[in-house]
């Protein structure tokens, strides 16, 4: 622990004038000014300061804790510090959390440093008073210093605790902020601080943060206590702290980001392609008109040669930059690329198998298929060279394969662990959309003919060829009018979106799609396919693009019918990952988090509800544009939209996504993909509304509804379904309920006046930052919700902490017990069901 040094070390002779001049210029350098100006937090050894030698602390064992109590104090003229002459003595203790895996340099340096830093600093410490010093017009202050980096180790090998010793004036009033400065050469993580002696009791001031080295960044961290404080509650003597923590944040927008760094600004999705490695690497840059997408988090990379709109990209190994506070920790790490690594390996594991076997694996019968589970597919030590080499993997390929041997082997995902044939019978092909990995996009047909919104001179009759007289037959006696009356049918729908990009996507090779209807009919709590439109763009030598298939009674329609659903399957995965997921979840996501950083400081309540539903979102983000969504990245290896699959994610978020709908009563009750704006420009790849071309107006006001709910008010979330058994908006209610409930609770808590929404300039700061700059490209839409009462900011905040949880885990950890069978849920269909002629 730590201890106080006397207060006359000059008048001792143990340290003289010059030796502390010397040991000064070997710590910080010579300097033509020993003062650093303190609005730059930079911490100043003056004589001036309090009982400055009285607060250096050096390291001995066997310390015991500092007690509480008044001792006179004098500054260096002799003259009493307090009214009084009084002062008491404070602890601050430091909980720092190691490197769990270090390199034998990094362990060497780091215990030359501790023994250096043995006769100087570790550690730069200031406490901040949430009072105003009258002559300086900011916080009072108090210095002290960690000499040395030999901490008490606690019962936890990776967790150790640094203390020092203040002695504060009586008068000092409650801190409210630590300014740290670093003096190690690297970074360390600082998980918490806790000062004891203050007659308020032990005041926390959480960290959890990464501590830069003053090598790297001259600037002191701030780091605010625990406690919550709107912009007008703030303490008089720590306002300054709290705005210029926020600028810290935000930085200038200028220069390439350095991984130390913790600024958060915006970029455009330009770093997806590589045309300076292949010209078929260029992809377009998701902004503006055109692709509308919202912003990414800047990393300020130079652009690249071939093309000066595309930022050059960061390959694998390296990582791309993210705040340093986002960046995974070394559990998360290792979990994380354990799983991603499963993720690539289960997606190409049908090719592995044919190509890096010791043995051929012929693939006749599902049986076969099933080996690849069951038994595993064994490696030659050759190809399990070339292969982990060729994806740069790292260790962690541990996780997946068992250490001494080459089995590549999964466990058999969970939809065939009962009953191996499930997946090929209607009811739970209905079942999924329910509750499988893509629950989201069923909604309730409403009226007969289907009429499509794309522009018929491109694409074809807007009518579907699932007519009444079809499906008679399969309603059980009941007519169409009748089942529509009695919310008896409906619809999975994908034509829309899916059409403009059909002839590029066959264009491709080995790839053969449609856009894809399937309409069900719930009957007796039972909902069961019943017909499926497949759909291409019409060509000039034929106008017939359309196909309907209906279950068959003999062997050929029967497994034609199967082929039908194979193409849906391949639809809904591709949809689900580039618009439910990636999209809704992630993408539409991380505008969210970089404006609550800039805008809302760390004090801020609001900062502190949403920043747990925040965590590794920008760190999954980057590592996705990296190795996921980016050119030749496995979404467009493994899914049938290929190289144009950022495209289609650009095209449902100009024609589908909107905030108001993405709250979960709004998504089950009215249909986004119906109401929200469309583009009105024609031209393959890009949807196009037909009823805005005719009207001659640039927008859908189409009030069609989901249908998979209606209001009622007595029910979880005002919401009462119309299909009993549907797993994910039944559960997904109840906790949208809760989530809201607690929001409002909490919301209601710090914002007791009738006005206090409204005249918080941070939170309104916030909300207009991720509107006109983090959804840049929808900025003018009439739908964002406006932000003036509490009912409002409830709302809100509701929907990111839904978004966040309950959203996302509905289409995200299902993937593998779904998607995990490779013929359950094939994610790129190769075989045509028929010509069209």
């Amino acid at each position: 622990m730590f201890s106080a040094q006397p207060t006359n070390l000059l008048q001792s002779g143990i340290i003289t004038p010059s030796s502390t001049r010397s040991l000064n210029d070997a710590i910080f350098g010579t300097r033509k000014s020993a003062k650093i100006r303190s609005r730059n937090h930079k911490l100043e050894f003056s004589s001036q300061v309090i009982g400055v030698s009285s607060i250096r602390a050096v390291i001995r064992s066997g310390d015991k804790n500092v007690g509480t109590k008044e001792v006179p104090m004098k500054d260096s003229h002799g003259a009493l510090t307090s009214k009084g002459g009084e002062a008491i003595d404070v602890k601050l203790v430091m909980t720092i959390r190691n490197k769990m895996k270090e390199k034998l340099t990094e362990k060497i340096k780091y215990k030359w440093e501790s023994f250096i830093n043995g006769i100087g600093q570790g550690i730069l410490i200031k406490l901040i008073s949430e009072e105003i010093d009258p002559a300086t017009n900011s916080g009072k202050t108090i210095d002290s210093s960690v000499r040395g980096w030999l901490p008490k180790q606690s019962d936890n090998t990776y967790i150790a605790e640094y203390a020092t010793n203040f002695r504060v004036p009586s008068d000092f009033g409650c801190p409210g902020a630590v300014l740290i400065t670093n003096l190690q050469s690297k970074e360390f993580y600082l998980m918490e601080i806790v000062v004891h002696g203050f007659n308020e009791g032990p005041i926390f001031f959480p960290a959890n943060s990464w501590i830069h080295s003053r090598d790297d960044n001259p600037e002191s961290r701030i780091i605010f206590k625990n406690k919550a404080y709107l912009p007008s509650q703030t303490p008089a003597g720590i306002k300054d702290l709290r705005r210029e923590d926020l600028l810290s944040n935000r930085g200038n927008g200028k220069g390439e980001r350095k991984e130390f760094d913790r600024i958060y600004d915006y970029a455009p999705y330009n770093d997806l392609g590589n045309p300076d490695k292949d010209d078929d690497l260029a992809r377009p840059v998701l902004a503006g008109e055109e692709m509308p997408y919202p912003r990414r988090c800047r990393t300020g990379r130079p652009p690249t040669k071939s093309d000066p709109c595309t930022e050059s990209r960061i390959e694998k190994p390296d990582p791309v930059y993210v705040p340093r506070d986002e960046t995974f920790e070394e559990v998360k790490q290792a979990i994380f690329s354990a799983g991603r690594l499963k993720s690539l390996f289960h997606n190409l594991l049908p090719s592995l198998a044919a190509t890096l076997s010791s043995s051929e694996i012929p693939f006749n019968c599902f049986t076969d298929i099933d080996k690849l589970y069951n038994d595993g597919v064994l490696l030659t030590a050759e190809n399990q060279k070339d292969l982990f080499g060729s994806l740069l993997l790292t260790t962690l390929i541990k996780k997946v394969m068992r250490a001494g041997e080459r089995l590549l082997k999964y466990d058999v995902p969970a939809i065939v662990l009962r009953d191996r044939f499930s997946w090929l019978r209607d009811n739970e092909f209905a079942r999924q959309t329910l509750a499988g990995v893509n629950p989201v996009n069923i909604e309730a047909l409403k009226e007969f003919p289907i009429i499509s919104k794309l522009d018929p001179a491109d694409y074809g009759p807007p009518e579907s060829l699932i007519t009444k007289e079809l499906i008679d037959e399969e309603l059980d006696g009941m007519s169409v009018d009748e089942a529509i009356e009695n919310n008896r049918l409906f619809i999975l729908d994908f034509h829309d979106l899916l059409l403009p990009f059909i002839k590029k996507i066959n264009s491709l090779p080995g790839r053969k799609s449609y856009a894809s209807r399937t309409v069900f009919f719930y009957n007796k709590g039972v909902l069961h396919p019943i017909a499926i439109e497949l759909s291409v763009p019409p060509t000039p030598s034929s106008s017939i693009n359309k196909r309907v298939y209906t279950h068959g009674h003999d062997a050929t329609k029967y497994w034609i019918w199967k082929l039908a659903k194979a193409h849906v399957c391949s639809n809904d995965a591709g949809v689900h990952q580039l618009v439910n997921h990636w999209l809704r979840t992630h993408a539409c996501m991380e505008p969210y988090i970089i404006a609550t950083h800039r805008q809302l400081s760390a004090m801020h309540p609001i900062y502190k509800l949403l920043h747990p539903h925040m965590r590794y979102t920008l760190e999954i983000n980057a590592v996705a544009r990296q190795n996921l969504i980016n050119g030749g990245g496995i979404i467009e290896e493994c899914f049938s939209p290929g190289k144009y699959a950022m495209e289609l994610s650009s095209a449902a978020y100009k024609s589908m996504w909107r905030f108001d709908m993405e709250a979960l009563p709004a998504d089950l009750i009215r249909s986004p993909m119906h109401e929200a704006p469309t583009s009105v420009e024609s031209g393959e790849g890009r949807m196009q509304c037909y009823t805005c071309v005719t009207r001659g107006v640039s927008t859908t006001v189409n009030n069609d509804l989901r249908g998979v709910g209606v209001e009622d008010s007595s029910m979880p979330g005002g919401v009462r379904l119309l299909i009993e058994d549907y797993p994910y908006a039944a559960d997904g209610l109840l906790v949208w309920s809760a989530i809201k409930d607690w929001v409002e609770a909490y919301v209601a808590h710090f914002y007791l006046e009738h006005n206090s929404v409204s005249s918080d300039v941070e939170l309104q700061a916030w909300w207009d930052e991720i509107k006109n700059k983090g959804h840049y490209d929808k900025q003018n839409e009439t739908w964002w919700p406006k932000l003036q009462t509490k009912k409002d900011l409830s709302g809100i905040l509701t929907t990111m902490v839904w978004i966040a949880s309950g959203q996302h885990a509905a289409i995200n950890f299902g993937q593998y017990p779904f998607g995990g069978l490779q013929y359950s849920f094939g994610l790129i269909s190769h075989l045509a069901t028929t010509t069209f002629s």
